[in-house]
C-alpha cells in the first residue's frame, strides 16, 4: 500500500498568493499606508476649519469692540464735530476687523487734514495723528479761475479761511514755484519795510507783486540764463534789490506815493506816480 504525503507547501504557497493578489485588487480600502495619509490631511483641514471659526467668534466678542479714537495731536481749523462724524462713518467693525486704510481715507478727506495716520491701541481704542495744513496764501488760477489755499509746503487744497494772506496767481502747476520766490523776494524786501500781498506768475513767465502800501512792482522775467556778449540780464531779485537800494533817495526826491514801479530795465527803472505823473530812476 503506497502512501502519499499532502503538499502542505505547495498549498499553503498557492494560497498566500491569492491572499496577496486579493490584497492587491482590493485597492485604498487594503492600503494602511494610504488610509493613515488621508486621515491626517482630514485632520489637518478639520482643525485648520476649527481654528478659522473659533477665530471668527472670538473676534466678535464685546471684548475686542472698539470703545474710544483717541486723537493725540493738537487740533487749529479740523472741529470735534466732524472728528466724530468721520470716526461714526469709518471705524466700522472691532479692534481686529475695522479697515485702517478706509478710515485714513476719510480723515484725510477733511478740508484741513493733510495727513492722517491710525494704529491700534490694545484691546479697544484707535489712536489718531493729524497733521493739518498750514494756510500761507490764497490763491487764484489763471488757467481756470479757481480760488484755493496754497499751504507752507506750496501745496493747493479747499478749505474756508477768512485769515490775511498774500494772494498767489498763476499757472495751476506754479503754486510751490510762487511761494519759493515769495519768501526770496520778501528777505530782498527787508530794507524798505514792506511785505509782499499779492504775487503773479503770467503765462509767459513774468512776475508782477504788490506790496502793503499798494505800490505794484513790474520784475518781468529771469532772464539770467540768456545772455549774450553784449550784456548780462539780471534775475528778478537782482532787479529788485537795485530797485530798493536806490528807494530812500529816489522816495525822498519824489515826496509822492509811487503807484507803479516798472523794473524792467536793463541800467534803471521807470516809476508811476499818484497824479500819473511818471519819473525815471537811473
Amino acid at each position: 500500500m503506497t502512501e502519499h504525503q499532502p503538499a502542505f507547501g505547495k498549498t499553503t504557497g498557492a494560497r498566500g498568493r491569492e491572499a496577496s493578489a486579493r490584497q492587491a485588487d482590493g485597492g485604498f480600502w487594503h492600503r494602511p499606508d494610504w488610509m493613515n495619509l488621508v486621515s491626517g490631511v482630514l485632520i489637518l483641514l478639520a482643525s485648520v476649519m476649527f481654528g478659522i471659526v473659533a477665530f471668527k467668534v472670538v473676534v466678535k466678542m464685546p471684548l475686542f469692540a472698539l470703545r474710544e479714537v483717541v486723537v493725540i495731536s493738537p487740533l487749529g481749523h479740523v472741529t470735534h464735530a466732524q472728528l466724530r462724524y468721520v470716526a461714526a462713518s469709518s471705524l466700522r467693525g472691532n479692534f481686529f476687523t475695522v479697515d485702517l486704510d478706509r478710515a485714513r481715507k476719510a480723515f484725510e478727506n477733511l478740508p484741513w487734514v493733510r495727513n492722517a495716520q491710525l494704529r491700534r491701541l490694545w484691546p479697544g481704542s484707535i489712536e489718531v495723528v493729524l497733521e493739518e495744513h498750514v494756510a500761507v496764501a490764497y490763491w487764484r488760477s489763471v488757467d481756470s479761475g479757481d480760488t484755493r489755499l496754497v499751504n507752507s509746503f506750496g501745496e493747493l487744497f479747499d478749505a474756508a479761511a477768512n485769515d490775511s494772506m498774500p494772494v498767489f496767481s498763476g499757472p495751476s502747476d506754479s503754486s510751490a514755484q510762487i511761494l519759493a520766490e515769495m519768501r526770496q523776494l520778501n528777505e530782498v524786501l527787508q530794507p524798505m519795510q514792506r511785505k509782499i500781498v499779492a504775487l503773479s506768475l503770467s503765462g509767459r513767465h513774468a512776475w508782477q507783486l504788490k506790496l502793503d502800501d499798494g505800490m505794484v512792482i513790474e520784475l518781468g522775467k529771469d532772464l539770467s540764463k540768456d545772455q549774450d556778449d553784449r550784456k548780462v540780464k539780471a534775475t528778478p531779485e537782482e532787479r529788485l534789490a537795485r530797485f530798493v537800494a536806490l528807494w530812500p533817495q529816489t522816495r525822498e526826491k519824489l515826496g509822492r506815493p509811487v503807484l507803479v514801479a516798472d523794473l524792467r530795465y536793463q541800467s534803471g527803472f521807470a516809476l508811476r506816480m499818484a497824479n500819473s505823473e511818471q519819473g525815471k530812476g537811473k
